[in-house]
């Protein structure tokens, strides 16, 4: 996400898929602040330094505003499991790996997550599809590997990459909101090390690392 573009001129031009983004930029701030029923499209375009029309023009609602940073970063969590994931073949490391990813989703730059997990429109079908699909994307990645690495069945290792991935998304927020107390690395480490603790009793297919409730 750019930074804050207030400050560029009306009228300055601009190529479709920058404009896109400067916009995009301009909504989250307005929707972080203020929440989606109380954010206006009049206060976008005057964030993003743009008339109305011109917002218009990309986006032909506040809706679609919306789903779109929605998107953005459903899929930027998504892709933060993934990488963290594919670090590294040691498991205990992908565990805390896993963790990490969710607490940097939380603590970025914008509050992104709170589009992702904390939406005043979870009403909405399109809405709550998109966060449980989320959810859901995250879970089949963690379940794989641990189908991969275990020798449990597949509708095992999928409740336990649901409870895993609960657990990240539930930590991470209630450790932003009350943040000070615990640094980020040492919530990380900690939620992390419960989280292995108990996955790592299950007997593993793979050599080596059998001794996981080692601190």
């Amino acid at each position: 996400m750019t930074a804050p573009s207030d400050a560029r001129a009306r009228g300055t031009r601009l190529p479709r898929v920058r404009r896109r983004r400067q916009l995009l930029a301009a909504a989250q701030e307005v929707f972080v602040a203020r929440g989606y029923h109380a954010a206006a499209m009049d206060e976008i375009a005057d964030r993003a330094g743009v008339s109305k029309p011109v917002l218009y023009q990309h986006f032909p609602g506040k809706l679609e505003l919306y789903l779109a940073l929605l998107e953005e970063h459903s899929e930027a969590l998504v892709e933060k499991q993934r990488e963290a994931l594919e670090s590294t073949d040691d498991n205990r490391q992908r565990v805390t790996a896993s963790f990490q990813a969710y607490f940097d989703f939380v603590a970025g730059d914008g509050e992104a997550f709170r589009l992702v997990f904390e939406s005043d429109l979870r009403n909405l079908p399109a809405v709550r599809e998109k966060s449980e699909e989320t959810f859901q994307r995250c879970a089949e990645l963690i379940g794989k590997v641990i189908r991969q690495d275990t020798s449990i069945s597949d509708e095992e290792a999928h409740l336990l990459s649901i409870a895993l991935v609960g657990m990240a998304e539930t930590s991470a927020r209630y450790w932003l909101n009350n943040h000070g107390s615990v640094p980020q690395n040492a919530a990380e480490q900690l939620v992390a090390r419960l989280a292995w603790r108990g996955i790592s009793g299950w007997d593993l297919t793979r050599s080596g690392e059998e001794d996981g409730d080692g601190d």
